[in-house]
């Protein structure tokens, strides 16, 4: 039996499908709060139950020079805003044990990013919020290993908490997506929800930055739907190509609306 569990709102690891729906980074207030908009519009034509997320800092770009977002109390300040406003839960990566506990007090769900994941004083001190967290599971990781991950969560007082599937190590540069992985997490009772973008990303490989294969994000949003997960995390933009962060790997945001109907007709099927 997969734990189920409440954010604001909306459950994860029940029937429905969730979807982690945002930009790679807050480009913009007036960006942020426009594409938030629109997300709404079509997750509530479709009927979809949805999070939005957004990075107030990418504390690990490849390099130096890379745009890393607005910073902790005025993008979780610009979050909770729009939480607030458009009745969505809000999610975004926190970074250190401080980190966690300044942005529990504005963030719905509580993102503990992949090359994090073993930190074992940042788990606690997400755990120790009192929010859900959604912990990335690492690129090192087996799938197995997240149980050791849910030990950590359970012991300092969580027990509203999803693991994210978002590839594995495959070489230099690259990541495979392992479908069995889903499965298997499922089957040790928690809740997993498939990156389909970042999982196509190629980590470093444009030298200066992380190159992607974009195009690929809803082939395999699509396989994990009918492999059975419990939600599907996409980031999406106007225009990637002009992304300040990830673009390689983002879905054009017209595309988003056609995608996640079929996601939630696999969806369907596959329960």
């Amino acid at each position: 039996m997969v734990k189920r569990f409440d954010v604001h709102g909306v459950e994860i690891g029940g029937s429905k499908p969730v979807y982690v729906l945002g930009p790679c980074v807050i480009e913009s207030e007036k960006f942020l709060l426009s594409i938030a908009d629109d997300l709404k519009e079509i997750c509530d034509r479709l009927g979809a139950s949805w999070i939005f997320k957004a990075s107030y800092d990418k504390a690990n770009r490849t390099s130096v020079n890379s745009f890393r977002g607005p910073g902790l109390e005025r993008g979780c300040r610009l979050l909770r805003k729009i939480g607030d406003e458009l009745s969505v839960p809000v999610t975004t990566d926190v970074h250190s044990p401080e980190e966690a506990r300044a942005a529990g007090e504005f963030i719905d769900l509580l993102q503990v990013p992949a090359f994090l994941s073993r930190q074992t004083d940042l788990i606690r001190a997400a755990a120790k919020t009192g929010r859900a967290v959604n912990v990335k599971k690492g690129q090192f990781l087996a799938p197995w290993d997240v149980r050791n991950i849910a030990d950590k969560l359970e012991t300092y007082g969580c027990s509203s908490y999803v693991f994210t599937e978002r590839g594995v190590s495959f070489g230099y540069n690259n990541l495979v997506a392992d479908m069995r992985s889903l499965y298997w997490i499922r089957e040790m009772g928690y809740p997993v929800i498939f990156d389909a973008t970042h999982s196509v990303q190629r980590p470093g490989g444009a030298g200066d930055h992380s190159g992607g294969d974009g195009v690929l994000a809803p082939v395999l949003a699509r396989a994990a739907a009918a492999a059975g997960c419990d939600g599907i995390f996409i980031e999406t933009h106007y225009d990637p190509t002009q992304a300040l962060s990830d673009g390689p790997n983002q879905i054009p945001l017209q595309d988003l609306s056609a995608l996640l109907a079929k996601l939630q007709q696999i969806h369907e099927i596959s329960r």
